[in-house]
C-alpha cells in the first residue's frame, strides 16, 4: 500500500458553511478529489471510512507559544506541535516572545530553521517590535511571515512596545497584519499595587481579572484601532475578553474587506472567574479570564460575526512554575491539544454550529493572514485534514496528555468528541490517540504583494 494516496470514505465533510456528505481522495501533499462517491483506480490506496465522523480542514491557530527557543523546558516546537496534531491543529502562528525575542531577522529565520527539522504541524513564526527596532521589522518578507507582533501591555518578556510615536511609525510604515497584544500597562501596574497594600506577596488568584482588568483591555484596545483608523493599518486584536470592547468591532462588513480583525481565546470562552477558587493558577492568563458577563458578550460577538477568530495562546509552562504565587506565578497554560474538542464540547450544548467552529478556526485564519492553499477542504488544496468522531467519549489525564508541561486546565473533564485522525500535507500523521513519527510540517506561505 501507498502512503502518499488515502481514500476518506462516508465522510461528513465540513466546509464553507455546508455539511456534506462524501469522498476525499488525498495523494501525495495535495486533496485531488472531492465527490459524492469516489471509485478506485488503483489498489495502491489506503481507505479509511469516516462513516459517523466530521471530516473539517485541520485547524489554523493563529496565536501560540512554543517556547524555543530559551524556554525549553516548559516546551520546544517539536513537543508542542505534536500537541497541536493530536488535536487536530495542523498549522499554527508563534509568537516572538521567545528568549532570545525574534527581533531581528537573524533571529527570526532561526526559528524557522529549528521548525524546518522538527514540527509536526505547518509553521509560521511572527517578528517581534520593539521600541527601537523599526528598521528590523520593515525587513520582513509578507510572502512567509506571518505579520508583525506588538506587545502593548508587557505580558512576557521585554517586548512592551510603549513610545506612543514608534507606535505611529510601525503602523504607518507596513501594510503587513500587525497583531497586537492590548492592556494599559499604568492601569495593571496601579491595580497591582492596591492589592499588594492589601495582601502582600500573596494576592489571591481571583483577583487576577481585576488587576488585569476590564478597563485596562479597553484602554488599550481602542487606542490601538483608533491608531489603525488613523494610519490605515491591517490590524489583528489577539486575544479579546471584555463584553467592553465588542463595540469596537463590526460584522457590517465582509471579513475580506476587513482592515481591523478580533481574535477570542478558548479560555475566555470557556472559564469565568467563577472557576479561580477551584483552578487557581491553572487558569491565570494574559488578558485574564473575566465574568460570565464578558464570557457571554464573547459568545455573541462570535457568533455575530464582530469576532472572526478562536484560537488557543496556547504559553505551556512547567507544574511547578504554576504552583508559585500570585506575582510570580507566569500566566498561560496548554491548550492547542483540546482547542478543536473543547469547541465541540460547546457544540452539544448548543452554543455554536459545527460550520461555525470550521468558519472561525479553519477558513477565518486562512482569510486574515492570506495562507496559501490552507484552511479549506477544496480540490488542489493541501491535505490538511482532521477527523472528528463527535462521539467517541474520553477523559483528559495526566497520561493522555501531549504536552511537554504534562498538565491541562482541562484535567478531569469528560469530552464527548474525539480527534481521531490528522493529516498534515498528505501525511497521516495521527491517528487514534497515537503520534506517528512523521514531521511533515511545511512553512507557510501568504498570498501577498512583495
Amino acid at each position: 500500500m501507498s502512503a502518499n494516496t488515502y481514500l476518506i470514505r462516508n465522510a461528513k465533510i465540513v466546509n464553507e458553511g455546508v455539511v456534506f456528505e462524501g469522498d476525499i481522495l488525498i495523494e501525495n501533499e495535495f486533496i485531488k478529489e472531492i465527490a459524492p462517491q469516489i471509485s478506485l483506480k488503483s489498489s495502491d490506496c489506503v481507505i479509511i471510512d469516516a462513516e459517523g465522523s466530521y471530516v473539517m480542514p485541520g485547524a489554523i491557530d493563529d496565536q501560540v507559544h512554543f517556547r524555543e527557543p530559551g524556554l525549553t523546558h516548559k516546551g520546544t516546537i517539536e513537543t508542542e506541535s505534536r500537541a497541536a496534531i493530536a488535536g487536530g491543529i495542523t498549522s499554527f502562528i508563534e509568537q516572538p516572545n521567545t528568549v532570545p525575542n525574534a527581533v531581528t531577522q537573524e533571529l527570526l529565520e532561526d526559528k524557522y530553521q529549528i521548525a524546518s527539522q522538527t514540527s509536526y504541524a505547518n509553521y509560521s513564526f511572527m517578528m517581534g517590535g520593539t521600541n527601537d527596532n523599526l528598521e528590523e521589522v520593515l525587513k520582513t518578507n509578507p510572502r512567509n511571515v506571518a505579520g508583525i507582533k506588538l506587545f502593548l501591555g508587557s505580558s512576557t518578556g521585554n517586548m512592551l512596545v510603549d513610545n506612543p510615536e514608534v507606535l505611529e511609525k510601525i503602523f504607518s510604515s507596513t501594510k503587513m497584519l500587525i497583531a497586537v497584544h492590548c492592556e494599559d500597562e499604568a492601569t495593571i501596574k496601579a491595580n497591582t499595587q492596591k492589592y499588594k497594600d492589601e495582601f502582600g506577596d500573596d494576592i489571591p488568584m481571583k483577583y487576577h481579572h481585576l488587576i488585569r482588568s476590564a478597563e485596562a483591555c479597553y484602554l488599550s484596545s481602542s487606542k490601538a484601532i483608533e491608531l489603525a483608523k488613523k494610519t490605515g493599518a491591517r490590524l489583528h486584536v489577539f486575544h479579546l475578553s471584555t463584553a467592553k470592547e465588542m463595540d469596537l468591532f463590526t460584522n457590517k462588513i465582509p471579513l475580506e474587506d476587513k482592515q481591523i480583525t478580533a481574535e477570542v481565546c478558548i479560555h475566555h470562552l470557556w472559564f469565568t472567574d467563577a472557576d479561580y477558587d477551584a483552578k487557581g493558577s491553572l487558569i491565570k492568563w494574559n488578558p485574564a479570564v473575566k465574568t460570565q458577563e464578558d464570557k457571554d458578550a464573547l459568545w455573541k460577538a462570535l457568533l455575530d460575526d464582530r469576532i472572526d477568530v478562536i484560537a488557543t495562546d496556547h504559553a505551556p509552562h512547567t507544574l511547578e512554575e504554576k504552583c508559585n504565587p500570585y506575582l510570580t506565578c507566569p500566566s498561560g497554560g496548554p491548550l492547542v491539544q483540546h482547542a478543536v474538542v473543547a469547541m465541540f464540547e460547546a457544540h452539544h450544548q448548543g452554543k455554536i454550529s459545527v460550520e461555525k467552529i470550521v468558519e472561525k478556526m479553519c477558513h477565518n485564519p486562512a482569510k486574515i493572514f492570506k495562507i496559501e492553499k490552507r484552511g479549506f477542504i477544496k480540490e488542489g488544496y493541501y491535505a490538511d485534514i482532521a477527523i472528528v468522531n463527535a462521539y467517541l467519549p474520553w477523559n483528559v489525564k495526566k497520561e493522555n496528555i501531549i504536552a511537554k508541561c504534562g498538565w491541562s486546565p482541562f484535567e478531569g473533564y469528560n469530552f464527548k468528541s474525539r480527534v481521531t485522525h490528522t493529516f498534515v500535507n498528505g501525511k497521516l500523521v495521527y491517528h487514534n490517540g497515537k503520534v506517528k513519527e512523521a514531521k511533515a510540517g511545511q512553512r507557510l506561505l501568504f498570498e501577498r504583494e512583495v
